[in-house]
């Protein structure tokens, strides 16, 4: 599903973001990648969905070769991949629905097909409710099922989520983190870049950890979190 092969990405001024980096993630799997601060995550995100490009090696994406893939074909290796980000990065001025809408209106569906996408985008995130809200009349975790909501609208193969709950409270941090293992249950691969531990920890799992660039450790942790996190999306 996605292959590194010994990727290396340097900025211009000589800074390194990341050093000789070589992994392999399986369709179906769900996968944090941590590491401190400025230690490659959001880097290496960029580079799966050819936000960039490596300065030094290769990485397959769906069995495509994202590093030569030419600038008119980076729009459909996207439409494979949903992306979440820290802030949101929803449009203040627009509902729920339209913040959620903007592909299957850039693909030319139907304004029929339109609502019957985004309402099952919403619902499967529990906010069918709110689609005519603005994103200032929900709440933190509220604002961030939306933009998980965005994300999935196209069905994508693969979820990458950078810092998803870094602007959250504890408590809606393990909510998002739940709807993220819902996600996974279903068939999505999840790579989700996260440097808290104690989160990490309570849902287990494989764990890529990146220190100063470099891949330092592959590892499987068991979780300490009891129910199965999916029941908690009923």
């Amino acid at each position: 599903m996605i292959r590194f092969f010994g990727v290396t990405k340097r900025f211009p001024g000589g800074q390194t973001a990341l050093r000789d980096v070589s992994f392999d993630l399986d369709a179906g799997e769900f996968v944090f990648l941590t590491g401190a601060s400025g230690a490659g995550k959001t880097t290496l995100l960029r580079l799966i969905y050819r936000e960039d490009v490596p300065s030094e090696g290769q990485i397959l994406v769906n069995g495509r070769n994202v590093v030569g893939l030419p600038a008119a074909k980076v729009p459909y290796l996207r439409r494979s991949i949903g992306v979440v980000f820290q802030d949101f990065r929803l449009i203040p001025r627009k509902t729920v629905f339209e913040n959620v809408c903007y592909l299957p209106m850039i693909l030319g569906e139907s304004v029929k097909r339109q609502k019957e996408i985004v309402l099952d985008a919403l619902q499967s995130v529990g906010l069918g409710h709110r689609m005519n809200a603005f994103p200032r009349e929900l709440s933190g975790g509220e604002q961030q099922r939306v933009s998980v909501a965005r994300a999935l609208i196209n069905r994508p193969d693969i979820l990458l989520a950078d810092e998803p709950t870094g602007n959250l409270d504890p408590e809606l941090s393990l909510e998002i983190m739940h709807l993220f293992a819902e996600v996974n249950r279903r068939g999505t691969t999840v790579l989700l870049a996260s440097h808290d531990p104690g989160m990490i920890a309570r849902l287990g799992g494989r764990v890529l950890t990146l220190d100063n660039g470099e891949l330092v450790n592959d590892d499987m942790e068991e979780p300490i979190l009891g129910p199965d996190p999916a029941e908690s999306l009923t």
